[in-house]
């Protein structure tokens, strides 16, 4: 158990980090840093933080660990705000979405006897705010740390650790290797889910097309629905690699341009199969770095209790769901729900326990 954690920015991801930390009873001490007092205020009232100060530099005093969970581009100058208050042998981490351009100032900014680590929680909510934080955010959810040669074997191993306690899965990358991973599987397509949303409402008639966006329109652009101002910020802090991956994709449109115009059907199904093959590569389960997962579908009646039904089944046997999917419902019929589970044994237990209770079952 760590004495103090100060955690500079208590909204939905500093205030879900609190609230496992209380919790789970990983620190005595959970101070809460900011601006807004009554934030602060709700933040204690939710366990999220057990005081709170306004003055940064008493915040981190006695912390054996720094959390700043602020946007991209304000977490260096809350590390300013606070470098004078840190102790020797100290941790400080960050929870932003790109590392680079972070980790090279904060580790200018640090003294060499305090220890940053770069982090990123891959996980969040379409709600802000500490109101909307939750203790369970980070249960299951990849969390990278990015180390350097100049990170601290010790500290690294903490923050691990305290990761892992908190019931998240840690990665490591490099700095470099994250923001072009990040830029590709998550900033380049709440990009494209902009521009398509963009593309779509320039066409006018809104009140006719919008209307019969089905599922998969629906799918492919919810992410632009995300704050403006982070994603300024993410992709104005994630430019380089991000305009790799927009140069790629202008080429592909060039391409596919082209093929229709010249009207050319072979050269589309081509083009349309070499897609349909890139995204079977997908891993059904994760590989690599990533924790195997083990996915089947299941097919339930639209109906109250419907969920709750299969999962009290899976909670009697001691089975844990590791996520879940509503693919497709229709109202009044039913729909498709995707499990996954930890293990393949978990995953062929769930699917005999659930067909003996009459649920459709696909194993992928």
């Amino acid at each position: 158990m760590m004495r103090k954690v100060a955690i500079f920015g208590v909204g939905l991801i500093g205030g879900s980090l609190g609230m496992g930390l209380v919790a789970r009873g990983l620190a005595r001490q959970v101070t809460g840093i900011g601006r807004n007092e009554d934030n602060l205020r709700t933040a204690v009232s939710l366990r999220a933080i057990t005081d709170y100060t306004t003055d940064p530099v008493r915040g981190v005093e006695g912390a054996e660990l720094v959390v700043l969970a602020l946007p991209v581009r304000l977490i260096t100058g809350a590390l300013r705000a606070v470098v004078e208050g840190l102790a020797p042998g100290t941790i400080v981490t960050d929870v932003g979405s790109t590392k680079v351009e972070i980790v090279r100032e904060a580790e200018a900014l640090v003294p060499p006897e305090v220890h940053f680590v770069g982090g990123h929680p891959m996980t969040g909510s379409e709600q802000a705010g500490v109101q909307a934080a939750d203790r369970y955010l980070f249960e299951g959810a990849y969390y990278i740390l990015t180390p350097t040669q100049n990170t601290d074997h010790t500290a690294l191993s903490k923050m691990s650790g305290l990761v892992e306690n908190l019931g998240a899965r840690v990665i490591k990358l490099d700095p470099l290797e994250h923001d072009r991973i990040v830029a590709a599987v998550s900033h380049f397509p709440h990009l494209v889910a902009s521009a398509l949303m963009n593309t779509i409402f320039g066409l006018g008639d809104t009140d006719r097309t919008f209307p019969l966006a089905a599922g998969g329109f629906r799918d492919t652009t919810r992410i632009a629905s995300g704050n403006p101002d982070v994603w300024r910020d993410i992709f104005v802090s994630n430019r380089r690699p991000l305009l790799e991956i927009v140069a790629g994709f202008r080429r592909e449109l060039q391409l596919i341009e082209g093929i229709l115009a010249g009207s050319d059907e072979a050269a589309l199904v081509d083009w349309l199969k070499k897609a349909r093959q890139a995204r079977e590569l997908l891993p059904s389960k994760a590989k690599g770095y990533m924790q195997d997962l083990y996915h089947m579908n299941i097919t339930i009646s639209d109906q109250p209790g419907s969920i709750a039904a299969f999962a009290a089944t899976l909670y009697r046997h001691g089975i844990n769901i590791s996520d879940i999917e509503v693919l497709r419902v229709r109202e009044g019929e039913g729909g498709t729900v995707r499990l996954a589970f930890g293990s393949k044994a978990e995953r062929d237990q769930a699917a005999r326990l659930l067909g003996e209770d009459g649920i459709p079952v696909n194993k992928r």
